[in-house]
């Protein structure tokens, strides 16, 4: 049986297809498509898929009219159900503590679910707490302790968010193409820098207060798209985990029927 995942973001959806539906299973094959090209992801990545997948589940915040597209080329391609996950109270061993769970992101939700994984993984006789960020066009900073309960987290503007904002707001500043520095010395390293570390002192913030709640030290666990601009930073000695989502969706999929 190979099962495949999907996400469908903000800006791209990204699938793999997994040996099955259980954590662990290997990853045979993946990729990605932007949301303008959707139309075309059965010719660009998934008519020549071997093995063929079994059954799917995915997640998804973009609109309705993408899930739709999606769903018509899971059906002609495959004849698969499509099955989307949604947040939910309790799942794989997470509780959901948001004031109302069920509006929850889907991605988040599955983000937080996957990080929790990780840390069993590594953890598996005194797991400890955890910081899961997906960074991407948004940037997610969610806290679970050391008993699995989801406590909260944050939601800021990615990287392209914030330069578009200062860009289309700001007379004279370009988004920029400069680097991160102690002490920038150029309109192009301030504004590289000041996003960066505005990004970076949102997570170690929520990352103090968890270890404060929780009297010990949390791991961080970081994945998205944009991740490697802050991979570099040592003050965030974190786990950089590629297809955090995908872990979380393999997860929940026991608890996700059609």
């Amino acid at each position: 049986m190979s099962f495949l995942l999907i996400d469908i973001g903000n800006t791209r959806l990204k699938w793999g297809l997994y040996g099955g539906a259980v954590p662990g299973a290997p990853l045979l094959a993946h990729g990605a498509v932007v949301l303008e090209d959707i139309d075309y992801l059965w010719e660009m990545g998934w008519r020549a898929l071997t093995p063929r997948p079994t059954a799917m589940l995915g997640c998804v915040v973009a609109g309705e009219a993408i899930k739709r597209r999606v769903e018509e080329q899971l059906a002609e391609g495959w004849g698969l159900a499509p099955r989307w996950v949604a947040a939910s109270r309790q799942a794989a061993g997470v509780e959901n503590g948001y004031e109302h769970p069920h509006r929850l992101g889907a991605d988040r939700w599955a983000a937080i679910v996957g990080a929790r994984q990780h840390v069993l993984r590594e953890h598996p006789q005194d797991p400890p707490p955890a910081i899961a960020v997906m960074v991407g066009t948004a940037v997610t900073v969610d806290a679970i302790d050391a008993q699995g309960r989801f406590l909260g987290g944050l939601i800021l503007p990615g990287f392209g968010l914030m330069y578009r904002a200062l860009e289309s707001g700001t007379a004279g500043l370009k988004v920029p193409t400069g680097e991160v520095r102690d002490f920038p010395r150029n309109t192009s390293d301030a504004l590289m820098s000041g996003g960066t570390d505005a990004i970076a002192g949102a997570i170690e913030r929520l990352m103090r207060r968890l270890q404060q709640h929780c009297g010990r030290a949390p791991q961080l666990v970081m994945s998205g798209g944009a991740v490697s601009r802050l991979s570099h930073i040592d003050t965030l000695p974190a786990t950089v985990v590629e297809n955090l989502i995908f872990e979380g969706l393999l997860a929940l999929a026991p608890t996700v029927t059609e």
